[in-house]
């Protein structure tokens, strides 16, 4: 009994932490949203590079809705927004990256969209079974 006790309670205070720590990652994304939308009201001007930061700040919020929802975070999600931040760091220093750094990069970013369909893929065609599912939410 007294084992059953100290793993709820552990349960409990796990689940604190992670609702917790996912409060602070939503509202720190949603201030570093409001302070680039900031600068661009202050410069008077909105760039492709501001417009993909945006973006990858909108993922990260729809990451810990789905991890709210589901209780679980769908490994792509990170996946997307990598590739999101290696295309925008290549628009922003293409002119001052050489030659073999925007092919390792662009590598990188293939390789990740390939990553992306291998588990995509593994999803449909090898699913988790029921069980395993039915305990993991």
């Amino acid at each position: 009994m007294p084992d059953r006790l100290i793993r709820k309670s552990g349960l409990k205070a796990v689940q604190i932490a992670e609702d917790g720590g996912l409060m602070i990652v939503l509202l720190s994304t949603l201030v570093a949203g409001a302070q680039e939308i900031w600068l661009m009201i202050q410069n008077q001007e909105v760039r492709l590079e501001d417009l993909l930061l945006l973006f990858i700040y909108i993922e990260v919020v729809s990451m810990v809705k789905v991890y709210w929802e589901a209780g679980q975070l769908p490994v792509r999600m990170p996946l997307y927004i990598a590739i999101v931040a290696m295309a925008r760091y290549l628009i922003i220093d293409i002119k001052n990256v050489d030659g073999l750094r925007i092919v390792a990069i662009a590598g990188a970013a293939l390789i990740l969209a390939m990553t992306v369909f291998v588990v995509r893929y593994g999803h449909i065609k090898f699913p988790y079974p029921r069980k395993l599912r039915d305990s993991d939410q």
